[in-house]
């Protein structure tokens, strides 16, 4: 082991550390408000991390990346990390603390933190799958999410329309369109490839500020067990099970390495937000987003360590 790369790992990391904890000092002292935090992630969103996957794979044809194995092994690692979170569980005082914490235990925060993070640690061809990683899982656990907490509650969720909305997905749509140029041949022009690259070089800053900035918890109504629970499940068994799964399905290594990164970060702040949408638990899901966001970074760097 290079004990040289893994102290550039862990610097790596809590460099990301330091962002999340800037962004949340930013909201504290007034100038990251709702509004300019609004404002950042959709610079974030929209545009930078789009770019990243853009660049990531507009080289690639499809059939290099996506394959039979990688989204059944996906599904598998996702389907079964739910199963498991259904019954761990199953009692938790109330609907809305049992939905959350359901919804928490696999839903991953591939897009403001995995892939980037897989971009600046690993190569380009590891970056690729990891695009598609995303794009699969994102398909299946927003949908899945919207219906467990749905379930557990009297909210009227319109999963139409929040499907409509992953059609028209700057990230799904990006990879599609990445994906078909490498698919198709078409060379990009140099200078046009540099540019989005540096432009897609600012999608994990600016996506930790982001995060930062809507990171809050109670300390004295922080619920040691359920969110203990959900930190195991999330960044613990989930990186664990999709390691023995895919080392079981013998893939290439840049689809183990993507698929076992991508699936060991922490729960995605997009399940604040629908936890508030369809009356979850809308305090114990902000505590498990920024505990889970927290112990992730020594999990991650347990992780990419072992992959190096």
């Amino acid at each position: 082991m290079d004990l040289g790369f893994d102290v550039g790992v862990l610097a790596r990391l809590l460099a990301l550390l330091v962002v999340l904890l800037i962004g949340a000092g930013l909201r504290s002292s007034g100038v990251l408000d709702a509004k300019r935090t609004a404002r950042l992630n959709a610079v974030a969103y929209y545009v930078a991390l789009p770019a990243l996957i853009f660049v990531s794979t507009y080289d690639q044809a499809i059939g290099e990346l996506l394959s039979v194995t990688l989204v059944g092994g996906l599904l598998f690692v996702l389907f079964t990390t739910a199963s498991l979170a259904w019954l761990v569980h199953r009692g938790q005082e109330t609907n809305g603390r049992r939905s959350v914490a359901i919804v928490q235990s696999y839903h991953s925060n591939l897009g403001y933190l995995g892939l980037p993070l897989v971009a600046a640690t690993f190569d380009a061809q590891v970056t690729a799958v990891a695009s598609v990683v995303l794009g699969v899982v994102t398909l299946v656990q927003v949908p899945m999410t919207i219906v467990v907490l749905s379930t557990f509650s009297s909210a009227d969720a319109n999963l139409v329309d929040e499907l409509r909305g992953l059609a028209t997905n700057p990230v799904l749509l990006s990879l599609i369109v990445g994906l078909g140029v490498g698919s198709i041949g078409v060379a990009l022009p140099t200078a046009a490839a540099t540019g989005l690259d540096a432009v897609g070089s600012l999608a994990l800053p600016l996506a930790l500020l982001c995060v930062g900035a809507s990171l809050e918890f109670d300390v004295p109504a922080v619920d040691v067990g359920a969110t203990g629970t959900v930190v195991g499940l999330k960044i613990v068994c989930m990186p664990v099970l999709a390691w023995i799964v895919f080392s079981t399905l013998a893939v290439d290594t840049p689809t183990f390495v993507a698929s076992v990164v991508m699936l060991a970060t922490p729960t995605a702040v997009s399940t604040y937000v629908f936890a508030a949408k369809l009356e979850g638990d809308e305090e114990f899901a902000s505590l498990n987003v920024f505990t889970t966001t927290l112990v992730s970074i020594v999990t991650l760097f347990v992780v990419i360590t072992l992959l190096t």
